[in-house]
């Protein structure tokens, strides 16, 4: 199992309409490619220089389904980010391989 972990910080003016479109049409639209099997927003807590921190956790069905997700979809869908709150971010990638899980 692969974790593509999205890590992003973002100027206390946008973090609530972020949060919404996020919830509303970011995330859903990433879950529509079909390469996750689910996803988590998760607040990050820690020393906080005027922003608020997030990461997103999808939880990748296959490496296969990463890579192709990364080559075909991802591009367009960050480029929507972008353009939606140029300036009001900072954001950096992790994949994460899940070693064991427990329920």
């Amino acid at each position: 199992m692969v974790v593509y972990n999205v890590t992003i910080s973002l100027d206390v003016n946008v973090a609530e309409d972020w949060l919404t479109w996020m919830r509303e049409t970011h995330i859903p639209d990433v879950m529509a490619t079909g390469h996750f099997r689910d996803s988590k927003i998760c607040r990050v807590h820690g020393e906080e220089e005027g922003g608020i921190t997030y990461a997103i956790m999808y939880t990748a069905i296959s490496q296969e389904d990463l890579d192709t997700y990364q080559e075909k979809h991802s591009p367009r869908l960050q480029q929507e980010h972008t353009e939606k709150f140029q300036g009001k971010f900072a954001s950096f990638r992790t994949l994460l391989s899940v070693v064991q899980e427990f329920k």
